[in-house]
């Protein structure tokens, strides 16, 4: 196999775009966000088809989970002590908490699909 899966190309253009995001974050505010970061090493390994991408990609996706999954439980605590308290809002526009968590779990569990797929083991491998 030498060239990815239709869903490992689309993950790797996902992460690209978010390396493009927290470089130019990165670069704008002067302020290293290790969080979005952590994805270059990810690329690098995925392009090169290195022999520790697929560790490296698995132990991102688990720090990502950890970080949303810490901010979910934050947000549900807050949420009972004060709901009028607990909002999305972005440039102005509120964005409601349900489509958050369905949008955030779908790309957590496509992530995790796709890294532990036969095929993304095999594009590795070779």
């Amino acid at each position: 196999m030498k060239r990815p899966t239709l869903a490992l190309s689309l993950l790797i253009a996902l992460y690209l775009v978010i390396a493009v995001i927290a470089l130019w974050r990165t670069i704008d505010t002067q302020a290293m966000d290790l969080f979005s970061l952590g994805v270059i090493p990810v690329l690098i390994g995925l392009y090169l088809r290195a022999s520790w991408a697929g560790v490296v990609l698995k132990v991102y996706i688990a720090i990502q989970t950890l970080g949303f999954t810490a901010l979910a439980t934050t947000g549900i605590i807050a949420y009972q002590i004060t709901p009028e308290d607990v909002k999305v809002v972005f440039n102005g526009q509120e964005f409601p908490l349900p489509l958050i968590a369905i949008l955030v779990l779908s790309l957590l569990a496509f992530q995790w699909w796709v890294a532990f797929t036969a095929s993304t083991k095999r594009y590795l491998s070779e």
